[in-house]
């Protein structure tokens, strides 16, 4: 059956904020404290969005998590009015403060790990949301994350939505910045690529010693069980632990992949070569790598450039299109590369560039702004049409923008109860907008 691979891009949400909570994340760590322009964040994902909407791609739209995150602040034994919970915290914890506000759910790379009924046993498509459980900020989005997915593929006839996996570090699951998917064609069955950082169970196996690796093996097979995965359609790779303390915190920081190519540094994977190996004998032969050396690109251009946080399109032109940010253009070393890349017509026909600084600044990408959800004619029908772009809806959003964000946002703002009734403003607009329902606990 003819299918397509959509994006469904996050929204990036009124609190967005640089509190350099994403130890491991380098981009993270660097910009901590500097002022954030929430308005410009979710503006640049929106033009982004809207560019490959016109391209021809189904384009959709995530919306973000409700922020501050009163519900989690009572949790944690603030009491009072909502204001008074964020006074308080302010005050005696001003990091969970900032924890509980973090905007962080724009990046959809990461809210979920995705199977299409081509791969799956009972020919559905399989949602888990990702637990995230290496970082406080990003554990507490799983049950929202799960609502909105519902609320956007609703249809029990073609979606099965899991819980997210148990919350603990043995089964860290970083969601789809760890999952790539390749085919010959999107209705046909794939091959589905999980990437780990560490065995939860198993000490003998490497492991980084600087930063942690956020992804366990035993993520990987769990989703892959609740995704009805057979083992011929199934590869598990483990990513290189020397990268990860690099700063490579995600496979997609350094590989992306789309159909029956895979674009990634030589310097991914621990035994690169094998899972070269098992991935074109899974591919049945007809399989591409473009390996970028690091005599071209340092490991350390590639985490400040976001060479490889890029996203791989099939344009309906049968191009192949990949997305980079301004950054790659900026390193020279990079953009070289990308030059030679192009002219030698290596199995990638053109390159797009796109603005994305204030999602940048906090260490996101094209790449980390997106989950693919591969989907046929069938299933393209009974996702909610009030999520996917349009002109209509990108000038809707643009304007929901301009009424409900602020220009600028530094750490100490976080403590303003301003902020709360702004945020649920919007949210509650947004979820009319979008068709969401009660999405949000403020709204239940």
């Amino acid at each position: 059956m003819k299918a397509v691979e959509a994006n469904f891009d996050g929204l990036v949400g009124p609190t967005h904020n640089y509190s350099g909570l994403s130890f491991g994340n380098v981009a993270s760590a660097k910009n901590q404290s500097v002022p954030s322009n929430p308005k410009q964040a979710a503006k640049q994902g929106l033009a982004k969005m809207k560019a490959l909407s016109d391209m021809g791609m189904v384009q959709g739209v995530l919306a973000p998590q409700e922020r501050p995150d009163v519900k989690t602040l009572r949790q944690l034994g603030f009491t009072g009015s909502d204001k008074a919970v964020i006074e308080q915290a302010a005050k005696q914890a001003p990091k969970v403060l900032a924890a509980c506000c973090s905007a962080s759910s724009m990046w959809t790379a990461n809210a979920a790990t995705v199977s299409p009924s081509a791969d799956t046993a009972d020919g559905k498509i399989h949602f888990t949301p990702a637990n995230l459980t290496n970082k406080f900020h990003r554990s507490i989005e799983h049950e929202v994350t799960g609502r909105i997915l519902k609320a956007t593929f609703a249809d029990s006839r073609y979606f099965v939505h899991h819980p997210a996996l148990p919350a603990v570090e043995h089964f860290g699951d970083e969601g789809a910045a760890n999952h790539t998917r390749f085919c010959h064609q999107y209705g046909e069955q794939g091959i589905e690529f999980f990437v780990y950082g560490r065995h939860a169970f198993d000490s003998r196996y490497p492991a980084p010693k600087k930063f942690p690796a956020r992804h366990t093996f035993e993520a990987c097979e769990a989703v892959a069980r609740l995704h009805q995965l057979e083992n011929d359609s199934l590869v598990i790779a483990q990513q290189n632990p020397d990268v990860i303390d690099q700063g490579v915190f995600h496979n997609d920081v350094i590989a992306v992949g789309n159909k029956d190519i895979l674009f990634c540094h030589e310097q991914a994977f621990l035994n690169q070569r094998g899972v070269y190996d098992e991935l074109n004998l899974k591919m049945s032969g007809e399989f591409k790598v473009i390996e970028v050396p690091t005599s071209a690109v340092s490991v350390e251009d590639a985490v400040t450039s976001y060479l490889f946080n890029s996203q791989l399109l099939a344009l309906p032109s049968g191009e192949t299109l990949l997305v980079l940010p301004e950054e790659c253009r900026n390193n020279p070393n990079v953009w070289a590369y990308v030059q030679q890349m192009l002219a030698e017509k290596r199995g990638i026909d053109k390159v797009q560039i796109f603005d994305l600084t204030q999602s940048m600044a906090n260490g996101g990408g094209p790449a980390c702004l997106r989950l693919r959800v591969v989907l046929n004619e069938q299933e393209q029908q009974a996702v909610n049409p009030a999520t996917l772009m349009s002109d209509r809806l990108f000038t809707r959003l643009n304007d929901w923008v301009d009424s409900h964000y602020r220009d600028s946002l530094v750490e100490s703002d976080l403590a303003d109860p301003l902020l709360l009734e702004e945020s649920r403003s919007a949210l509650d607009e947004l979820t009319k907008i979008l068709d969401l329902g009660n999405a949000y606990p403020f709204q239940r």
